[in-house]
């Protein structure tokens, strides 16, 4: 496909609260003349973006796949495959991140996977800052400086919460970060559509000086071993290792040599993007799908591989084999009252460990309360502002919506940090009336938060 042809994409990132979804009803709003798709990735269990989305219909399609740096290309490479199906419906795509994601691994996607890159082009990654707040998540946060180095545009929003030589400096301060982004001051995000759409801006020559290891891939799975195994029956054994299941994929026919193996990854990330089966210890593996292997019973787990021919299988797992203590083991047949007892051990023809550029913060998390029923506002007004005096520089975001009583209308719920608003919206109608609530942060105390809020309901 030519490049005239190919759909733009623009990636909208930002830290958590910075005004991206302002942004992006924006431009969903305004007459532009464009058919947009957007793809939302949110963080955590619950999507609470989309509702918050105008207009949004058909047009958004969302990801919900947790750590976006390690899962984010599989689900993006699915989702556009999908859009592709309906070209016809869409001339623009924008992709919102989520706050807490480094914008690399959803650009590498535009360059790594030949289909995507025949069909779609990176127009430009604009990356919203909020101006009242990013001095302290710069200090707090990798990814938010790598949103700031990444970007093709700066928008600083909420220039109406600060000085105007804080802002001077701010802008200096960023401009040293990323010398060869364009930066724009806006207030709620009231930012010209040409200034985030048809930017043709994206240099992956200044990507790749900046940061030679853009097109290093990252991956969902840290260890890859290669078994040539003879047609037979085989049993995969593991102990209990850091986590109660261990998702994987085998991979038939899996070559040994380096190009092999990165073709082997690059397949497995589309596969991880699907949902993963659940297999219990005495299940036989399925050969290319995405499975997860249950470990919480006491003892050494055995699953097992069926092959009706010689070949060579590769599985790429969650974790590294030591984790687990891993190993495939031929079963002798003829010993049908043993089913499982291991003749003799299989060692790998190879094996690799993929190793991420980036390390998980594990006492970053998201916690989700969702009940029917109406609260009491005074009640969920106090409770909000005594956790946020206390916990506020650890909460980077809350948002969400709440059923007041004696409300028709649902209220829309949104806070940064310390700074939190509740703002009436649609009627709630024949919905059912509940409340959704979602708080990103630092070492949050999900049942003591849900039993609070819990006492703020009627």
């Amino acid at each position: 496909m030519s490049t005239e042809k190919k759909v733009p994409v623009t990636i909208l990132t930002g830290f958590l609260g910075s005004g991206k979804t302002t942004l992006l009803n924006r431009i969903l709003s305004e007459e532009h003349g464009k058919r947009i798709a957007v793809i939302e990735n949110e963080y955590g269990e619950v999507g609470i973006d989309q509702g918050l989305v105008i207009n949004a219909d058909e047009e958004v399609f969302e990801m919900s796949n947790g750590c976006i740096c390690c899962t984010v290309r599989g689900d993006l490479i699915r989702v556009l495959g999908n859009l592709m199906k309906r070209r016809d419906k869409f001339d623009y795509v924008l992709v919102e991140t989520t706050g807490l994601a480094d914008p690399g691994p959803v650009a590498q996607t535009f360059f790594m996977d030949d289909e995507i890159r025949d069909e779609f082009s990176l127009d430009g990654i604009v990356t919203l800052v909020d101006a009242a707040h990013i001095d302290q998540q710069l200090g707090r946060s990798d990814e938010s400086s790598e949103q700031v180095a990444f970007a093709d545009v700066l928008v600083l929003n909420k220039t109406d919460l600060v000085s105007d030589e804080s802002l001077d400096i701010l802008e200096s301060r960023l401009r040293d970060m990323n010398r060869m982004a364009r930066v724009v001051r806006s207030k709620q995000a009231d930012v010209s559509i040409d200034t985030v759409l048809n930017l043709s801006a994206f240099d992956l020559d200044q990507v790749l000086k900046r940061r030679p290891t853009f097109l290093e891939p990252e991956y969902p799975f840290e260890w890859t071993g290669v078994f040539s195994l003879e047609r037979g029956r085989y049993e995969l054994s593991l102990e209990e290792g850091p986590d109660p299941t261990m998702s994987l994929v085998a991979m038939e026919d899996q070559g040994i040599n380096e190009v092999a193996l990165n073709d082997g990854a690059e397949s497995c990330v589309r596969l991880y993007a699907d949902s993963a089966e659940l297999l219990h210890p005495g299940s036989t593996v399925p050969i290319g799908k995405h499975v997860s292997l249950q470990l919480q019973s006491n003892g050494r787990k055995s699953f097992f591989l069926e092959l009706d021919h010689a070949t060579q299988i590769g599985l790429f797992t969650q974790h590294t084999a030591e984790e687990f203590d891993i190993k495939v083991s031929t079963v002798d047949s003829s010993i049908t009252e043993n089913d499982g007892k291991n003749d003799s051990m299989v060692k790998p023809a190879t094996e690799r460990t993929w190793v991420a550029e980036h390390e998980h913060d594990d006492e970053v998390g998201s916690i989700a309360i969702e009940r029917v029923g109406d609260v009491d506002p005074e009640k969920l007004n106090k409770w909000l502002s005594r956790l946020l005096a206390e916990k506020g520089v650890d909460i980077f975001r809350t948002k969400g919506f709440i059923s007041y009583a004696g409300d028709s209308r649902r209220i829309v719920f949104q806070g940064v940090h310390m700074l939190f608003t509740a703002q009436p919206d649609k009627e709630w109608g024949s919905e059912p009336r509940r409340n959704q609530l979602v708080f990103i942060g630092r070492n949050l105390d999900e049942k003591e938060m849900t039993k609070e809020f819990e006492k703020c309901l009627v």
